[in-house]
């Protein structure tokens, strides 16, 4: 059977303190314009308007039960020592006020309990991407684990699971991509009574009742819980049962759904973009709905329609037939100006764009929508025409800056292109001018980049942006003649060099750009935001891609795009080693009231890898770093960071203000995504989500010793 699902009709909805603004008009600035910052000027192209229970789900077969006539409660806020979203706040910070925990007893953190993972699954799994949330009011933390995104909530003091919820057996979920990309979930009240919010692989949107994880009676279309997501992403049709034609495109999630004033937001992102061979694909639109009843409430087009703003930027008609644009990264919001912030990345295929000629709004994006309304309320493009797999990789962070004596409610932006941009949160206007750079130009046939893209002037780039012969190794001169006659084979040039063809005649294999599709910086280790002193610290490694372009039927004989890849693509170093100087991974510490670097560190120490390589015997390289993303979690004692996926099983604790290494605690092993603290019946705990080749995916929480 196949259908295409309705459009639900919106109820009435208006926010109690906010007036609607009407979008600003915008048209591209020539190459070398400036956007100005708060000086007054108009900000070109920022857009201003305004009990162990296993509760299988068996709701899909259960009847339709009458919709609850409740409406959405207001917006919880966080004490103290909770922790309620991914990024443990609305402003998705990764900062705690907690300070139990400080310089001089981090030492003497312990093991509390470790949660294992492995058993939620098919298969376990050696990448845990999940961070819990803890609610004071339920008592309970709340995570996901497996390639099902089971819920799991767990006794905070013992780590013991007191109860599952998990999707069934179906062919949407089989058929997913990014199973186990979940992130976390949501929390909200209704009516006094505690819900958690999950979405699937599959595509469902879940509500749970906190207390029995059963899903909630009452919400939804069908009154069981559960609503289809794919009856409400727009005018594609599908099967209920197997989802979406693969011809048709791909949609499922990957950041958790967030709630603010009694809606739910759910992002919404597709497959990997440097797997696809079809032009075709669905857009990764916006969704929301009423956290108390389940109606749907808006839509937002991802890629403008014909007469919406910005659909003059798809040329040729692709916005018809061009999908993905996803936000899989996690979100942010502002309830007090009712605004929810979402992040973006690129069209369909990441490294050919000549199916989607024009800028691609709203691609690479950071976008303020009305919660009430879903309309754009502002929105900046990060990259335009992006061909380098530049998706915006991490959630908005918010805070109230000072700058220049002017308290500024702020939203900082971190990018794989290790570029920090900062706005107005209220206004969308820069902090700080942007200037438009002009860019290398592609000479890969129907490619068409823009002449020109944005760099922030302040603050500095925190990572190595392009490549040189100067960035090679040089620990010996060996070393760098044969790191000289790698990169021989591939283009090299500036930050955004665009990818290239194969050239036999000239020898050329591929182009390299540097930061590559895993950053600078990426939601494995991302960034805190200390929203007290302002000061972001971002973590990033030092990484280039070298996408091979091929023709389309090389790879599907039915594909209908000009030139696809097979992945983003490397460079190996000589012998093992990486190709560039180190540091290999870092953190940095930016004030962002001045924009000013004030210190960097690498995440850890120099690998063994490095220390032990034979050709570096009696060679002092000094600390190079991990080559991974650190982990960071700021509190308002300590930074506290792991190593990250492919670093050590251990934690640190770092002076804020200096980088100053103050202790090291063993972990059982590495990190794998970004950690959490919570005050629990007055202790405070760390709860670190591990992972590694060898080591399945467990929850490990740490806590001082009683009576410490």
């Amino acid at each position: 059977m196949m259908r295409t699902g309705p459009a639900t009709p919106s109820r009435p909805w208006s926010h109690p303190s906010k007036s609607h603004r009407n979008p600003v008009e915008h048209r591209p600035p020539p190459p070398g314009a400036r956007v100005a910052s708060r000086d007054g000027k108009a900000a070109l192209e920022v857009k201003v308007v305004g009990t162990l229970v296993v509760a299988l789900l068996l709701g899909l077969l259960l009847l339709p039960l009458a919709l609850q006539g409740q409406q959405g409660t207001p917006t919880v806020e966080p004490d103290i020592g909770e922790w309620h979203s991914w990024g443990g706040d609305f402003g998705s910070n990764r900062y705690s006020p907690l300070d139990q925990i400080n310089a001089e007893n981090f030492e003497d953190l312990q093991v509390a309990w470790r949660w294992s993972a492995a058993n939620f699954g098919p298969t376990p799994d050696n990448v845990y991407r999940a961070t819990p949330i803890y609610v004071e009011r339920e008592g309970l933390l709340y995570t996901l684990a497996g390639q099902r995104r089971a819920v799991i909530a767990i006794e905070p003091a013992t780590g013991e699971t007191v109860w599952v919820w998990r999707m069934p057996d179906n062919p949407r979920w089989a058929a997913s991509e990014r199973q186990n990309y979940g992130k976390s979930v949501a929390y909200d009240e209704v009516d006094g009574e505690g819900r958690i919010y999950v979405l699937t692989p599959g595509f469902w949107l879940v509500a749970l009742d906190a207390q029995s994880g059963l899903p909630v009676d009452g919400f939804g279309i069908d009154g069981n819980g559960i609503i289809d997501l794919m009856a409400d992403i727009g005018d594609y049709p599908y099967d209920p049962v197997e989802g979406h034609d693969p011809r048709v495109g791909h949609i499922t999630t990957s950041a958790a759904p967030f709630v603010v004033n009694g809606v739910v937001i759910v992002p919404s992102t597709g497959q990997q973009g440097y797997y696809q061979v079809f032009k075709e694909n669905i857009p990764s639109n916006i969704l929301a709905y009423d956290a108390a009843t389940g109606e749907k409430l808006w839509r937002f087009n991802i890629i403008p329609q014909p007469g919406e703003y910005g659909n003059d930027t798809w040329e040729d008609g692709s916005w018809e037939y061009t999908g993905n644009l996803g936000s899989w990264a996690p979100l942010a919001a502002d309830p007090e100006l009712g605004h929810i912030y979402i992040v973006t990345k690129a069209g369909t295929n990441d490294y050919y764009g000549g199916h989607r000629p024009g800028d691609g709004l709203f691609g690479n994006s950071v976008i303020a929508l009305d919660v009430a309304t879903g309309e754009r309320a502002w929105h900046y493009q990060l990259v335009r025409h992006d061909v380098w797999n530049y998706d915006t990789p991490h959630a908005p962070q918010l805070a109230d800056l000072t700058i220049d004596g002017e308290r500024v409610p702020a939203l900082v932006q971190i990018t794989k292109q290790s570029f920090v941009y900062a706005f107005n949160r209220e206004t969308g206007e820069p902090l700080w001018p942007f200037e438009y750079r002009e860019v290398p130009q592609s000479d890969v046939p129907g490619e068409q980049l823009s002449p020109v893209q944005p760099f922030p002037t302040r603050p500095a780039a925190f990572e190595m942006q392009g490549l040189t012969e100067d960035d090679l190794i040089d620990f010996t001169p060996e070393l760098r003649e044969l790191a000289l006659e790698i990169v021989s084979s591939f283009r090299i040039g500036p930050l955004f060099n665009p990818p290239a063809l194969p050239d036999e005649e000239a020898g050329i294999l591929a182009s390299i750009h540097c930061p590559g599709a895993n950053g600078g910086a990426n939601i494995p280790g991302g960034s805190s935001l200390d929203p007290e002193t302002g000061i972001l610290y971002v973590a990033s490694i030092k990484g280039c891609s070298a996408p091979r372009l091929m023709p389309g039927t090389d790879v599907d004989p039915d594909s209908n795009m000009d030139y696809v890849t097979r992945g983003p693509g490397g460079v190996s170093g000589p012998m093992g080693l990486p190709l560039f100087k180190p540091p290999y991974g870092r953190i940095t510490a930016i004030d962002m009231n001045t924009g000013e670097h004030l210190w960097w560190i690498p995440n850890g120490d120099t690998p063994e890898s490095i220390r032990e390589h034979p050709q570096l015997e009696g060679i002092d390289v000094g600390n190079t770093g991990q080559r991974a993303h650190a982990t960071t979690l700021a509190t308002s004692t300590l930074l506290i960071y792991g190593e990250g996926r492919g670093g050590e099983p251990r934690i640190h604790a770092v002076d804020k203000q200096t980088g100053e290494r103050l202790a090291t605690v063993d972990l059982p092993g590495p990190t794998s995504t970004a950690p959490m603290t919570y005050m629990h019946e007055g202790r405070q705990y760390l709860a670190f989500p591990v992972a590694g080749q060898g080591r399945t995916a467990e929850l490990v929480t740490l806590v001082l010793p009683e009576g410490n």
